[in-house]
């Protein structure tokens, strides 16, 4: 029955176990009834002013014990310990005016032993247990026999109490985590929608900045139906991005890696950089489409706001995708917010990012291992074109 030492129950773990006011001392106070056998006791042992003594000392155990209780319960503190030794004087005072069945204080000296949870409560409450039933047989007038019943009762009380503050503890613990879980699901689905809008937003802003100053320069060579034409896109980017986002934040934004490798044409010819795309997608696994889809359009919208690049290449397998640019790279080292959401997605599938320098231009490889999918061998060719590129996968030009 030991019990560990512990950090205090907070007030509001405290108020939903007792309740408020009055309920804090309903039930304890309901059990204040087997007291009626200390009254008993007085009745039949005292009169006059010692019986009235001796009443007095029950309702003062009660009020210690109604008391006390909440406090151990709460946190043990000097006042409790306080009170807890009171009720011992009181059983001492009790026994010369009630007998032997003082003893019954026992009991609930027992119940706050346990609820104090200290690491000494089990020699106590064996203590207790040995003394109301040994005293009746040593002392005189208290019966001459070892009292069993009484004994027994002061054990299996405190044993179940024991068990009750033990239940109630856990539902305690359990509550706090759900709560702790809950906070933890708003805080991700909080993350999951701030990566989601970064991932969107940056994208589609930097393709209608793209369109519109191709726009711009159109207009200003007097292509006016070209102009019109790119506007026309502006116009239909912008509403499906809101329409994007409005998905984002529901949760029910789909992105698919054949979506994404239209749009990078699209936006790739914008900024006149020479894309070699595969011609289909049917070689990825399709369980990895929608991250694959990420990846593409986080890479191509860094190409096209900090790469200065002129070529541009996407090479694909069932389990890994890359690519990879002529330009010069990330405008700042280390992982923007882009990539960092990127590194979330690809280790929640198990995946790993690798973002680098190749010497001729920049590398960005999303592998997602399993399978039987392998990375395949380069030719010197295929490396010189374009610094690491690799010709694996089907290809066309824009």
């Amino acid at each position: 029955m030991s019990c560990p030492s512990r950090p205090a129950a907070t007030q509001p773990d405290f108020a939903r176990m007792w309740g408020a006011g009055w309920r804090r001392y309903f039930f304890p106070g309901f059990w204040l009834v087997y007291l009626g056998q200390a009254v008993n006791g007085v009745a039949k042992h005292s009169h006059g002013l010692a019986a009235v003594t001796g009443y007095v000392l029950v309702a003062a155990f009660a009020a210690c014990y109604l008391a006390a209780l909440p406090m151990g319960w709460r946190s043990a503190g000097r006042a409790f310990w306080w009170l807890y030794a009171a009720g011992y004087l009181l059983t001492v005072a009790e026994a010369f005016i009630a007998g032997a069945d003082a003893l019954v204080f026992c009991v609930y000296l027992g119940v706050l032993t346990v609820a104090a949870r200290n690491r000494r409560a089990a020699p106590v409450v064996l203590a207790l247990t040995a003394a109301v039933g040994v005293l009746p047989r040593i002392v005189p007038g208290w019966g001459g026999h070892i009292d069993w019943n009484g004994a027994l009762t002061v054990f299996l009380v405190s044993f179940a109490m024991f068990g009750f503050f033990a239940i109630v503890r856990s539902n305690i613990e359990l509550a706090a985590a759900r709560a702790e879980v809950a906070r933890l699901a708003a805080e991700n689905e909080r993350t999951r929608i701030a990566r989601d809008l970064h991932d969107l937003l940056g994208h589609s802003l930097t393709t209608i900045t793209v369109k519109a100053g191709l726009a711009r320069r159109l207009a200003e060579h007097g292509d006016g139906a070209r102009s019109v034409a790119e506007i026309g896109e502006v116009e239909r980017l912008s509403r499906r991005t809101l329409a994007d986002v409005r998905a984002a934040v529901a949760g029910h934004h789909d992105v698919t890696l054949a979506g994404e490798l239209a749009t990078a044409r699209e936006v790739l010819r914008a900024m006149d950089i020479v894309a070699e795309l595969p011609g289909s997608v049917d070689i990825v696994d399709p369980t990895l489409s929608e991250l694959f889809g990420w990846v593409l359009r986080e890479a191509v919208t860094n190409i096209v706001r900090h790469s200065r690049a002129t070529r541009c290449a996407v090479t694909l397998t069932p389990r890994w995708i890359e690519i990879t640019d002529d330009g010069r790279g990330a405008a700042t080292p280390g992982d923007g917010n882009g990539l960092s959401g990127l590194r979330t997605r690809l280790a929640a599938a198990g995946g790993e990012l690798t973002a680098q320098a190749t010497g001729r231009g920049w590398q960005l490889r999303a592998v997602v291992p399993g399978g039987t999918s392998h990375y395949p061998g380069r030719s010197d060719a295929t490396l010189a074109d374009f610094g690491g590129t690799s010709g694996a996968a089907a290809r066309i030009a824009p």
